[in-house]
C-alpha cells in the first residue's frame, strides 16, 4: 500500500453507496460482530484477534471464507488467498477456503455469493482499497456477506479490508477520500498506524472533522462486540483520533466509537 497522504481537503466526497439494511437499523447492527485489523495479517502476530474471530464464528469447524479481492488488481490474489488458508489452518481452523470474487463479474457470480452467504467468518484481505470497494459495492457477493452477518457470521477485514468497511476510506493510490461500505458509520480506518498510517491523521482529520479516525497498528485487531464496545487484541495499539485529539488503547482495553 502507498504510504503518502495527499488529498484536497476542500473537495466534496463523491456520492457513496446506499446504506445497507443493517445500517438503517442501528439496534440490529449493534448485535453483529465486526473485526478491524491493521495489516501484516499473516506475519504471525495476528493470532489473538483471529482466534477471537474463530471463537465468535463458532469454533474450529466453522466455515471460514478468505476474500482476496483487494489483491487481484496486481494479480497477487492466489498467493494472498493461499496464505490466508494456511494461516487459519495453522490456528486450528478446519474448513477454510478462498472465494474468488476478483472483479465485477465474479463478484456477481451466484455460486461464489452462496459460498460467502454460508460462511461464518468472512475475512477480507488487504491490498488496493479503491479496487476492493468498487468491486464489492452493489454486488451479489457483498449482499451475501450482509446476509451472513445478519445470520450471525463475523466479517473481518485487514488493512484495505478494514478500510472499506467504514463509512469513509482513503485511497492512497488515487489520492481520494471515498465512501465505503458503511458498516461503521462516521468512521475511517488508518491501517499500518505504527508504520505510515498515522501520518494520514492530520489531513484526514481536516477532511472529516466530525468522524472517528481509527488508527490500528500492524499485527493488531479491534473486535466489535454486541452492545457497542470495541476491544483491542494483539501486541500493538489502536489510536482513536477525534476532534483534534488522539487516545491510544492497548491489549484488552475497550472503548466506544460514539
Amino acid at each position: 500500500m502507498r504510504k503518502d497522504c495527499s488529498i484536497n481537503v476542500a473537495s466534496n466526497l463523491p456520492g457513496g453507496f446506499l446504506p445497507p439494511k443493517l445500517q438503517q437499523d442501528p439496534d440490529r447492527l449493534a448485535m453483529t460482530h465486526l473485526i478491524l485489523e491493521g495489516g501484516a495479517e499473516f506475519g504471525g502476530r495476528m493470532s489473538e484477534p483471529d482466534m477471537r474471530g474463530i471463537e465468535l464464528a463458532g469454533g474450529f469447524d466453522a466455515p471460514i471464507c478468505v476474500l482476496p479481492t483487494a489483491a487481484a488488481l496486481d494479480n497477487n490474489h492466489k498467493r494472498a488467498g493461499n496464505n490466508g488458508v494456511r494461516w487459519f489452518n495453522s490456528l486450528g481452523a478446519k474448513n477454510v477456503f478462498v472465494a474468488e470474487a476478483l472483479d465485477k463479474k465474479s463478484a456477481n457470480d451466484a455460486g461464489i455469493a452462496d459460498q460467502i452467504r454460508n460462511s461464518k467468518l468472512i475475512y477480507i484481505l488487504g491490498g488496493f482499497p479503491g479496487y476492493l470497494g468498487e468491486t464489492l459495492k452493489d454486488s451479489l457477493c457483498w449482499s451475501a456477506a450482509l446476509a451472513a452477518l445478519e445470520s450471525g457470521a463475523v466479517i473481518a477485514g485487514s488493512s484495505a479490508g478494514a478500510m472499506v468497511l467504514c463509512e469513509y476510506y482513503y485511497d492512497p493510490y488515487e489520492k481520494k477520500l471515498l465512501r465505503g461500505l458503511n458498516l461503521i458509520p462516521n468512521a475511517c480506518v488508518l491501517p499500518h498506524h505504527n508504520n505510515f498510517g498515522g501520518k494520514w491523521a492530520d489531513q484526514l482529520g481536516a477532511a472529516l472533522p466530525s468522524a472517528a479516525l481509527i488508527g490500528i497498528d500492524e499485527g493488531t485487531g479491534l473486535v466489535g462486540e454486541p452492545a457497542g464496545e470495541w476491544r483491542v487484541y494483539g501486541g500493538g495499539k489502536v489510536t482513536l483520533h477525534r476532534s483534534g485529539s488522539a487516545v491510544g488503547y492497548g491489549r484488552g482495553e475497550a472503548f466506544r466509537l460514539r
